[in-house]
């Protein structure tokens, strides 16, 4: 079954992109320091795929930051499927 990207799927994965990026990792170095598949990062980056929750803290805890900063911004109605 394909993956359907949602506007939360997209908001978190920017903010993944953006914080990975100042922190100076490259997609592959998050990859191997949270033991996630380089190209499932890619794909949550992409908003093609929405992160699941230990994921989301494995890659907040490699980071160095709070789950919750990943998710700022989410709002209810951005994981509403469009009909």
């Amino acid at each position: 079954m394909p993956r359907i990207p949602s506007p939360a799927a997209a908001h978190i994965g920017s903010i993944i992109a953006e914080v990975r990026r100042e922190r100076g990792l490259s997609v592959d170095d998050l990859a191997s320091k949270t033991k996630i598949d380089s190209s499932n990062i890619r794909s949550y980056e992409a908003g093609r795929a929405l992160v699941g929750l230990h994921y989301l803290v494995r890659i907040a805890d490699v980071l160095g930051v709070e789950p919750g900063a990943l998710l700022n911004g989410i709002e209810l109605s951005m994981f509403e499927k469009n009909s």
